[in-house]
């Protein structure tokens, strides 16, 4: 049998869950984006439509999600909103139980679907797109696909009500539209997504370029935090040998908000430490996030620093981040997880987090003049992936 035909006899027997959709209130409801392919959403109602996942490293985010909230449901090839979910379990992680053929995605969530269309009756974001806050402001015509890089992602109130609306009437009323089977089928290949590791979330924003061989420097990435932290509205610091270095021939000690003496709220051994630290955020007197970028240094120096940090200041309220090189991820995930690192009273496999290269320097570009409305919880939400090593 074809796979459009799978698709299409599959969701056909999907009908809009009534009792669902009004079911309790809807005060504290969030909604939040769940990428598909063709493939993946062909897979996810094969398997009873009752389970969807999410890459490990997603798990922070994901543990935000609560039963009740809905998962909205977007077919990445073709731009179309496919479907609402609700979350009826709280996060849980699973890698053993296959349901999707490529990849595991291990956190999951027990869910029930509220309103399922098929790829022909799905909704195209474009019909919507006056609506929605991503396309406001552009930096560029394509910066809107940026949200669809990845989930889950939290959608703004106002945006999911406009979304689930039109899902809601496109259940209740189809209206047909031709699609590309190539792109239904297509698996991603630029972001991350259910296929592999990262996902074109629209055919429009694929543009074609040659490809640049940059290389990226120690200096830059200490500029690039320190300018994102500035951005945001908060004062930086870099490391004190470092304060005479200079990125493009800009200065560290340019960048707006630039400290160049740190406040004393630590005892004197922790706060040497925190003074070699690569790059520093801080807010209202308080550090509040510690880098250290490992580009060709031993990963295990800068570990050694955060965790005599953690020694000496137990009490220590730091998000703490080893910055490296993306082929560099599994010996950053191996180091933090040492059993010096992972049995101190705070395991440090808790505390830091991996910030990978590309993925920092896509959503600066992708942010474009949001930045200043970030705030510092979107490094954890959108680009730290977790160092502690889950088992089911």
């Amino acid at each position: 049998m074809p796979r459009r035909l799978i698709v299409e006899r599959q969701s056909a027997k999907i009908r809009p869950n009534r009792a669902s959709a009004v079911y309790g209130g809807t005060m504290g409801r969030r909604y939040w984006l769940d990428l598909f392919t063709g493939k993946t959403w062909n897979e996810f109602l094969n398997h009873g439509a009752s389970i969807s996942g999410f890459r490990e490293r997603r798990i922070n985010l994901a543990q935000k999600v609560q039963p009740g909230d809905y998962f909205i449901c977007y077919l990445t090839g073709l731009s179309r909103f496919i479907g609402v979910l609700e979350v009826t379990s709280p996060c849980y992680f699973d890698n053993k139980t296959q349901i999707w053929e490529e990849e595991i995605y291990p956190v999951r969530f027990k869910v029930k679907i509220v309103y399922g269309l098929e790829p022909k009756t799905a909704v195209p974001i474009r019909i919507l797109q006056n609506r929605l806050s991503m396309f406001k402001d552009l930096k560029s015509p394509k910066a809107w696909s940026g949200f669809f890089r990845s989930s889950p992602v939290e959608f703004e109130k106002e945006d999911a009500d406009v979304i689930v609306e039109a899902i809601q009437s496109a259940a209740e009323n189809p209206v047909e539209r031709e699609y590309d089977e190539k792109r239904l089928w297509r698996s991603p290949n630029v972001y991350e997504s259910r296929v592999t590791q990262i996902t074109v979330p629209d055919a429009e924003a694929l543009e074609v370029t040659e490809p640049k061989v940059e290389r990226t420097t120690h200096e830059e990435m200490q500029w690039l935090l320190l300018k994102l932290g500035s951005d945001m509205g908060l004062d930086v610091r870099v490391a004190r040998n470092d304060q005479n270095k200079e990125y493009n021939g800009i200065s560290f000690q340019d960048i707006p908000r630039y400290r160049k003496e740190l406040p004393t709220q630590f005892v004197p051994k922790a706060q040497r430490i925190v003074e070699m630290i690569d790059v520093l955020w801080l807010q209202k007197n308080q550090i509040i996030a510690a880098f250290e970028v490992e580009h060709t240094s031993s990963i295990y120096s800068g570990l050694l620093r955060m965790s005599d940090l953690i020694s000496e200041q137990p009490n220590i309220s730091i998000d703490l981040y080893i910055v490296a090189p993306d082929d560099r991820r599994a010996k950053v995930k191996e180091e933090v997880n040492r059993s010096t690192f992972a049995r101190l009273d705070r395991p440090l496999p808790q505390m830091c987090r991996f910030l990978p290269y590309s993925e920092l320097k896509k959503e600066i570009e992708q942010m474009g003049d949001r930045v200043k409305y970030m705030k510092p919880q979107y490094i954890n939400e959108r680009i730290a992936e977790s160092c502690e090593l889950y088992e089911a």
